[in-house]
């Protein structure tokens, strides 16, 4: 096959193709550097817990409005920033754990989400919600995607470095009135935002997929944070890519094809990457001897 008809000529010819792209690019660019500080900050399951707790929020939106784009948002927002503030509640106030109360809140937010849509929709409507269409972008939704990872970056670009320190030392935070607690709850407001931008391209299942999977697997390519970023933001986006391209040959569901690419980088960082992958591991390179 010609190169150029395999590789290009799908997002030439097509705007459908093309708006997709660009929202996965948007959507590496927001959840690139918010997946590796929440791997860093040991939170990575809390991702997972919020994706599906925008889940009601979305249903009520959709149950009011319909497939509407700004109530569904606002929904899914609101959804997940209660589940985040309730779980971070419950945490301090018993002895419960936060990653604990934040299982316990998702699995309620899961259930009840789903309930919502198939009593005030269509199979259809529940599996668009649970698994997105991102060829169906439009340019409203893609607006809304771009936002968000612009407002993300400029907000990690204020709070970016305290919230680096709290992943290392909370201690030296406090020491210093850094306001951890403070920076917690914006990091956690801005988890739900790239959510809730995911959230209209993947679906509420597939949305923290973009976010963690090429998060987890930077980590086996780089040791910084800057680098981090970097990695995660371009397997995301080449995860976007490859996952357009295989959903388009091979006439198979975007988001779907899209994790399952990212899900192999990952696979294969396990295997080959140089920090701490196995071939690295247990295939250790020969010393020179004298």
């Amino acid at each position: 096959m010609d190169p150029y008809a395999a590789l290009i000529q799908p997002f030439v010819e097509f705007g459908f193709m093309r708006r997709a792209l660009v929202a996965c690019l948007a959507l590496s660019v927001g959840s690139g550097p918010v997946g590796v500080l929440l791997v860093l900050r040991r939170m990575s399951l809390v991702g997972d817990a919020l994706s599906h707790a925008v889940l009601p929020g979305a249903a009520l939106g959709f149950m009011v409005a319909g497939l509407s784009l700004v109530v569904m948002s606002l929904g899914g927002f609101i959804a997940g920033l209660v589940v985040a503030i309730l779980s971070g509640l419950v945490a301090r106030v018993t002895p419960q754990r936060e990653d604990a109360s934040f299982a316990a809140f998702y699995l309620i937010s899961l259930a009840l989400g789903v309930l919502i849509v198939s009593t005030h929709g269509s199979n259809i409507d529940l599996m668009h919600i649970l698994f997105g269409t991102i060829l169906a972008v439009d340019d409203a939704s893609l607006l809304l995607v771009v936002s968000i990872a612009t407002l993300t970056l400029l907000a990690l670009a204020v709070i970016g470095r305290g919230l680096i320190v709290e992943c290392f030392d909370p201690g030296f935070l406090r020491a210093v009135g850094g306001h951890g607690a403070v920076v917690h709850f914006v990091f956690l407001t801005l988890v739900v935002m790239n959510l809730v931008a995911g959230f209209h391209a993947l679906g509420t299942l597939m949305a923290v997929g973009l976010m963690m999977l090429p998060a987890v697997a930077a980590r086996f390519w780089a040791g910084e944070v800057a680098p981090l970023v970097a990695a995660s933001s371009a397997i995301a986006f080449a995860s976007g890519y490859a996952g357009l391209l295989l959903s388009y040959h091979a006439a198979l569901p975007s988001g779907p094809a899209i994790i399952l690419v990212a899900g192999g980088v990952y696979v294969v960082s396990v295997v080959a990457g140089p920090r701490g992958g196995l071939w690295a591991r247990f295939m250790p390179r020969r010393h020179l001897e004298a």
